[in-house]
């Protein structure tokens, strides 16, 4: 028995051998919960101006839009060096802003495919969060480091359909708007951040200490903001509402 105990003791050393945070997901994670609660609380806020106030909105759209992509890169480098304190702030405003520059496609969505569009969306992504937690975690590190891999050559990829899909639009809008581009570049991003949602649950640990949790729960927040949005636009398309008549 005594040899039995050693054996699978060294077994689980070896298997978190490469962990630099073994902890971090269990401290990350009710971050990424109420980061998403602050969204939602941000995309009501967004709704409610635009139903009182519409001429207002997209001035303050492009100001949040911009401060939000400033934020993010001071409250990612506060969150890596593990200066939690400094860090929540920042990522509490982050969350915030980031939920009102959704109302714009929130409110879309709803006009285009009702409230269903928007409840399916937030189920499936809830969905997903529960499958990655239970899988990614038990990812080997082939299966790991190959879906990394893929993961990171998808979105380079999805970047540059997006830049088409933008420059297009000026020039051939029925084309790149709309219809069929639009359900390609939808379903592209849901599969690629189905595929990421897994991935965090394996990299997280391997990438970030225990004090950098506010880093990795940004990360992973993040990947779930994308694959909500991404099914909602996958939604949108389906039903048409991406077509420009």
């Amino acid at each position: 028995m005594p040899a039995s105990s050693d054996f699978q003791q060294a077994i689980r050393e070896a298997q978190s051998g490469g962990l630099v945070g073994p902890n971090v997901v269990n401290k990350a994670l009710p971050y990424v919960g109420g980061g998403m609660v602050l969204t939602a609380a941000g995309v009501m806020g967004g709704l409610a101006l635009m139903a009182s106030n519409a001429a207002l909105f997209m001035p303050l759209f492009w100001v949040a839009l911009i401060g939000n992509f400033i934020l993010f890169f001071v409250a990612q480098n506060v969150a890596s060096k593990g200066d939690s304190a400094t860090a929540l702030p920042l990522l509490t405003a982050y969350s915030l802003i980031t939920g009102f520059t959704l109302s714009g496609i929130v409110a879309y969505a709803l006009s285009t495919a009702g409230i269903g569009a928007v409840g399916t969306a937030a189920l499936a992504t809830g969905i997903t969060f529960v499958l990655a937690s239970v899988m990614g975690r038990r990812m080997s590190d082939s299966v790991g480091q190959a879906l990394s891999g893929a993961v990171g050559l998808g979105l380079i990829g999805l970047i540059i359909a997006m830049v088409v899909q933008l420059v297009g639009s000026f020039f051939a809008p029925g084309m790149f708007s709309g219809g069929g581009f639009e359900l390609l570049i939808a379903g592209f991003g849901t599969v690629l951040f189905v595929g990421a949602a897994f991935v965090d649950f394996y990299t997280m640990p391997r990438t970030y200490r225990d004090d950098q949790y506010l880093a990795g729960a940004l990360g992973m927040y993040l990947t779930y903001i994308n694959l909500f949005v991404f099914l909602l636009r996958l939604i949108i398309a389906l039903q048409g509402g991406g077509r420009r008549d």
